[in-house]
């Protein structure tokens, strides 16, 4: 199974430039190709149904080929859903570090 660094996701509670509300989630995003660094910021409202982990702790992102056979036999943390059209993720737990896994449909 092929995977490709695509960006680190750091939670703040900061207001962010260009933030994209994602409502499911009740999570503001930054978009990881516009930083230099591929930062991605993530700003979580009170009641978000995100995991705890990933409101307190950094994760790193890989993109994928095939996102079902990349979770095969891992620890799911947050099973596959689509954040925007012709993306799915899903977040995987190594240790106590969340890893986010990409596959673009598209």
């Amino acid at each position: 199974m092929k995977k490709e660094f695509h960006h680190v996701g750091i939670p703040t509670a900061e207001k962010q430039p260009d933030e994209t509300y994602l409502s499911d989630a009740k999570l503001f995003v930054t978009d990881a190709g516009r930083s230099e660094h591929h930062i991605e910021w993530l700003r979580f409202e009170t009641g978000s149904p995100m995991p705890y982990i990933l409101k307190k702790t950094a994760h790193v992102a890989f993109t994928v080929d095939n996102l079902d056979e990349a979770l095969a036999g891992k620890t799911i943390l947050l099973q596959p859903f689509a954040p925007m059209e012709g993306l799915r993720v899903a977040f995987i737990q190594e240790g106590d570090a969340p890893i986010e896994y990409m596959e673009f449909t598209k």
